[in-house]
């Protein structure tokens, strides 16, 4: 998990913790979960449409005289 052990995972809750309080972590983490979300679906769109869609043709370019 990126390289992350124990010792530092503890180290940056408790540096969000004092950073933001425990009332506005509920918050947080709702926020960041709906955002997630929100990615995924975009991203699960998004993946059908590029396969429907014909390849591009490759144009040749022509050199500068």
């Amino acid at each position: 998990m990126f390289g992350l052990r124990l010792p530092e995972l503890l180290l940056i809750l408790l540096a969000v913790l004092l950073l933001f309080g425990g009332t506005k972590l509920p918050q947080l983490g709702k926020g960041l979960g709906e955002t997630v979300r929100s990615f995924r679906k975009a991203f699960k769109e998004a993946k059908p449409n590029e396969e429907e869609a014909p390849p591009a043709k490759e144009q040749k370019k022509q050199p500068v005289q």
